[in-house]
């Protein structure tokens, strides 16, 4: 009985294990973060994919450890760890707690947009939610202060109660199932708000962007920008198939005799379709753009693009992170 060769310490476990340049390698990746079954994980199946990991990039191969353990102890590792700071992540704030969590409070959205108390709670329970979630996942070379946190989470919680009140009494006159997508459009609302101001430094000062060997070359706005802006277009997607599909679906069974006789299951029911739709839309949405963005060089503000001519005239491509 031979043993196993060795594992080389040469595969790069810093990166994703598939292509990050096809959407289909984004989409695996994906589905590997936001999987909910490493929220079961006890944490010394945590610390030992953290020792795993560690020993591993200190070039340490533990004897007979195969390439499938150790993207899979990477996995488990990017799952509750933050990759700039190291420290555990609060388990709501894990992207493995994104589909139940959306899941239940989604589903209650959906489920209780009669009443305007109903609408103020699940808004409000949503949008506390999303704070927990940026402020785990945030950048970690700018953190976030809790001054800029407290007016990101103020001002969309009161953006979506705005917007899902307003819309309520408007579809007042209209069909019902009208009314059942107040709730997404007021998410949206709160994703336009919420995203862009709790990144607001990164819109004041720029985001670092480097060259394809990942060197620093500045900051840019505009890189910001555009990172802003495909974070916001994920996260409505994400959002648009779980509050657009259970509506009219419910709207359908609530006519039946069925759920007249049992109306407790209108909000089960409501938060199993939610629940089917988040397990795909999450990774699919959060893979449409890469994480390691790029623009032209042309694209940036005019003093960045000097300083970068300075260095490199050749230089046609930036690449940043655009955060999730």
């Amino acid at each position: 009985q031979k043993m196993p060769p060795s594992l080389p310490a040469t595969i790069n476990i810093r990166e994703p294990r598939w292509d990050q340049s096809t959407f289909l390698g984004r989409a695996k990746h994906f589905f590997m973060v936001t999987d909910p079954r490493n929220l079961l994980l006890s944490g010394a199946t945590l610390e030992e994919a953290r020792r795993v990991v560690e020993d591993y990039r200190a070039g340490t191969v533990p004897p007979g450890l195969t390439e499938d353990q150790l993207w899979r102890a990477k996995y488990i590792y990017d799952s509750a760890f933050h990759p700039d700071t190291g420290e555990k992540m609060l388990l709501v704030g894990r992207m493995s707690a994104q589909v139940p969590m959306n899941m239940t409070i989604t589903g209650c959205m959906l489920t209780f947009y009669r009443t305007t108390p109903a609408v103020l709670f699940w808004q409000w329970v949503n949008q506390s939610f999303n704070a927990v979630v940026n402020y785990t996942n945030r950048s970690g070379d700018a953190p976030i202060t809790p001054s800029q946190l407290g007016t990101a989470y103020v001002s969309a919680t009161t953006g979506a109660v705005v917007t899902a009140l307003g819309l309520k009494s408007l579809t007042k006159h209209l069909p019902a199932i009208i009314g059942r997508y107040v709730p997404f459009a007021a998410v949206a609302a709160a994703n336009c708000i919420n995203i862009p101001l709790m990144r607001q430094r990164e819109l004041k000062l720029g985001i670092p962007v480097t060259d394809e060997n990942g060197n620093r070359l500045g900051e840019s706005t505009a890189a910001a920008q555009k990172a802003i802006f495909q974070v916001v277009v994920s996260r409505i997607g994400m959002a648009a198939p779980a509050m657009a599909i259970p509506p009219v679906i419910m709207n359908a069974l609530e006519k039946r005799a069925f759920l007249k006789r049992y109306p407790y299951l209108n909000a089960p029911l409501q938060v199993g379709l939610v629940g089917l739709c988040l397990v795909f839309a999450t990774p699919l949405c959060c893979a449409l753009f890469p994480q390691k963005s790029s623009m032209p060089v042309s694209h940036l503000e005019p003093e960045v693009q000097a300083r970068i001519r300075e260095k490199d005239p050749q230089l046609e491509t930036v690449y940043f992170n655009k955060g999730l």
